[in-house]
């Protein structure tokens, strides 16, 4: 009699198909895990950077400051009076709306990307852009911003140009991908950049899409579009005042 026996595991012989298949999964997860540790690496290495960068942004803002008052302490020692450099930046805002506006004013708001009431946006100070204020003065109001004014701006109302699209700027890695080649990873380097008017500022303020801010908080004054700020208005050149406005409109 013929006895039959069921043959263990050992003596079964897996199909070819199924052993290149086993092979190339664990080949696929070995270099997933790899990719996973060179990224993570690569993310701390770059996390690392940002930070050293910002504080040495920090420490020369730091440094400039206390220059600023050193220089103010040595001109009242020797009685006279320290006066700062022309401002480099100045932060433009819109009051006024699209009523009544004469097509040189109106191409200029838009040269300015100023398009709409209360918007506002970063402009370096030159002969050219002052002269162009000019004609828009009875439109808007500018100032010298300070380095809060900045960073508040950019941290709350930060929205980018990304595929002419407008994105808030919730993270590094949106920046990078626009302003990378130009050394422009963070957020603190985009301010950095545009506290100080860099190399790059053109970039990274065509980069930003301009702010939309609120009306200010207890309203315009009564005169507002009755004269220059001096005389009892808002629009015009208003100086470091700029940024008591800006608080209130932030």
């Amino acid at each position: 009699m013929v006895s039959y026996s069921v043959p263990t595991a050992q003596q079964v012989l897996l199909p070819e198909t199924l052993l290149k298949k086993e092979k190339s999964d664990a080949s696929a997860e070995a270099k997933a895990t790899e990719a996973k540790i060179q990224s993570r690496k690569a993310r701390i290495t770059k996390r690392r950077e940002l930070v050293r960068r910002a504080a040495s942004y920090r420490r020369e803002y730091q440094s400039s400051e206390r220059e600023l008052i050193e220089l103010k302490r040595q001109a009242k020692a020797n009685g006279s009076y320290y006066v700062p450099a022309q401002a480099k930046l100045l932060l433009v805002v819109r009051i006024r709306g699209i009523n009544n506006i004469a097509p040189k004013p109106r191409k200029v708001l838009q040269l300015f990307r100023l398009l709409q009431i209360n918007n506002a946006v970063f402009v370096r100070a030159n002969k050219a852009t002052l002269e162009m204020l000019q004609l828009v003065l009875p439109y808007v109001t500018f100032g010298e911003p300070n380095l809060k004014t900045i960073r508040e701006l950019v941290y709350k109302r930060g929205y980018g140009k990304i595929n002419k699209q407008r994105i808030a700027l919730h993270d590094n890695a949106l920046i990078e991908q626009s302003l990378g080649k130009y050394n422009i990873s963070s957020m603190e380097d985009l301010i950095h950049e545009i506290a100080t008017v860099g190399p790059n500022f053109k970039e990274a303020n065509t980069f930003l899409w301009p702010f939309k801010l609120s009306n200010p908080t207890g309203g315009w004054r009564t005169r507002k579009f009755s004269g220059h700020f001096i005389e009892g208005g808002d629009e015009g050149n208003r100086e470091r005042f700029i940024n008591n406005l800006v608080q209130s409109m932030n």
